[in-house]
């Protein structure tokens, strides 16, 4: 067995193995990633094209689902091209600047994915329970910087992460089992003292997912006492109704992540590499299937789009 040297250098590449345990797997394993990261990017960018493209759809909703899009895009792309690389030509080498980067902007995207859920949440919750209102409080122009405060919020929250990590001190044989630089993947590689980075790991994800998912359901308890407040159940199916689209995507979004954040600190019994497969599916699953939730369940936007497609 290779003994690994465990003394403090200065690497200038990590190795990412993909999924240990799976090589002989890993071109077969690809041909399901490849299909849900291509059909994610078709989905995503036929959004924004024909959203772009239709005055009528140039409203708050559909530029929260606009934005929601685009970081569905730079999440998965940030990590599966580089991936597929890996599955299809063995090219595990990447820089220690080329991983953080990679780690800044994977989790930079879920932190401002998360934001945008938390708008899309109250922008559900005006519409509901104040409607005559709408159009005051939440025009195009506020959801503009609602979205420039929630990529702020996502730079200041990631970027002091990467670099305490690019001041750690790194072991010879960096090899990260994994096909991408998750923060605490690359941690575990450090040859210093990581336990400041540990705690701030700990402290960005607890911030971020309990804050926002506790102001989601603020958001949607608001909106279920307003609800029944209503005495006709034809209102009630139809004002719950504009909410399943948005449920569904905090669902496949949030459960997911949680779940493998869990297993990747605690452990929970489960296999390596069947982490590593749940920590990939975690954003392409989510990237494919939000196009299909909002094409589906928002009429005004499915219209439009079989336009265009009839139109092809």
């Amino acid at each position: 067995m290779a003994s690994f040297n465990l003394t403090p250098s200065d690497p200038s590449t990590f190795i990412l193995m993909g999924i240990p345990g799976l090589e002989a797997a890993q071109v077969l394993i690809s041909i399901p990633f490849s299909m849900f990261y291509l059909i994610g990017l078709l989905g995503n960018f036929t959004i924004l094209f024909v959203v772009g493209k239709e005055q009528t759809l140039h409203k708050p909703m559909y530029l929260l689902i606009c934005m929601l899009a685009l970081t569905d895009i730079s999440i998965s792309t940030s990590v599966m091209p580089k991936a597929l690389c890996i599955f299809w030509f063995n090219l595990k080498d990447i820089t220690v600047d080329g991983c953080l980067t990679q780690m800044f902007f994977f989790h930079a995207g879920m932190v401002m994915h998360s934001a945008i859920l938390v708008t899309m949440a109250f922008d559900r919750y005006v519409a509901i329970c104040d409607p005559l209102r709408y159009t005051i409080i939440l025009t195009n122009a506020r959801i503009a910087k609602l979205g420039l405060v929630g990529m702020i919020r996502a730079v200041l929250f990631i970027l002091p992460g990467s670099l305490l990590l690019r001041r750690q001190p790194f072991c010879d044989n960096c090899i990260i089992p994994h096909t991408y630089c998750e923060y605490m993947a690359v941690a575990k590689m450090s040859c210093g003292d990581t336990t400041v980075n540990r705690m701030y790991d700990l402290v960005i994800v607890s911030v971020v997912f309990g804050l926002d998912l506790t102001l989601i359901g603020l958001s949607y308890g608001l909106i279920i006492r307003a609800v029944f407040r209503i005495s006709s159940k034809k209102a009630h199916h139809k004002t719950l109704n504009t909410c399943t689209a948005h449920i569904c995507v905090i669902l496949t979004s949030y459960t997911p992540s949680l779940f493998s954040n869990l297993t990747h600190r605690y452990g929970l019994g489960i296999a390596p590499h069947v982490h590593i497969i749940l920590s990939n599916l975690y954003f392409l699953i989510p990237t494919m299937l939000n196009p299909v939730i909002y094409g589906v369940k928002t009429k005004e936007l499915r219209d439009r789009v079989v336009k265009y497609i009839c139109r092809i």
